[in-house]
């Protein structure tokens, strides 16, 4: 047994030491053939990425990352007519938009990179109907406000209410985009609209006291 023991140990070690040569040797000249076999040629060159440019640099909405679609949209039903796909798409659509026209493709092809909340591309005809969608509401939001606060329904304290109310909505949205809104623009901007809707409060007034005569 004792003279079993250091002859096999002895045939182990020998059998690794040339079995480690045999495969450094191998390893050697596989290196030295693939170096051999294509001299001279660079390595290739990392794939440029699909994505356009000007995709990647946009910068609105970094506010939303990690948001979930239904819980944006619960909060824009709960204040306004607008869905979260909406509110994306009429952003995009401002920001996207060239001398010939809004870049719908683009948009939707591009979609998920754009907008941390949305995750499906679009086509370019889901992009429109979505821009319309938006139009259509802000038109009838409109008209229905106007009528609000030209028929005599409010009064000039409750209308001022109204619009600050509303002010505070849209000004809310466009910080969460990353517009950048000074005090100084805050105040001018609704002290430049409570002078408009005084001023049509006012016209409409008189229109009614001419129609009574």
């Amino acid at each position: 047994m004792d003279e079993d023991g250091p002859s096999a140990g002895g045939t182990t070690d020998e059998s690794r030491d040339a079995s480690g040569a045999e495969t450094t040797a191998t390893r050697d000249d596989g290196e030295q053939q693939g170096d051999d076999a294509m001299p001279g040629v660079p390595d290739p060159e990392p794939e440029e990425s699909d994505v356009p440019e000007d995709v990647r640099k946009y910068a609105r909405f970094k506010k939303m990352d990690g948001a979930q679609y239904e819980r944006v949209n619960e909060f824009l039903r709960d204040r306004t007519y607008i869905t979260a796909r909406e509110w994306a798409i009429a952003r995009l659509c401002s920001d996207f938009r060239t001398e010939t026209g809004v870049e719908m493709t683009k948009i939707g092809e591009n979609l998920p990179e754009l907008i941390p909340f949305m995750t499906d591309t679009y086509t370019p005809q889901a992009v429109n109907q979505a821009r319309s969608s938006f139009e259509e509401k802000v038109r009838m939001a409109g008209a229905t406000f106007l009528y609000g606060a030209m028929c005599d329904f409010f009064t000039a304290e409750e209308l001022d209410d109204v619009m600050y109310e509303s002010t505070e909505v849209a000004k809310f949205l466009l910080e969460v985009e990353g517009v950048d809104l000074s005090v100084e623009d805050e105040l001018e901007a609704e002290d430049r609209i409570s002078s408009v809707m005084r001023e049509v409060r006012d016209a409409s007034a008189e229109l009614r006291e001419q129609d009574e005569e």
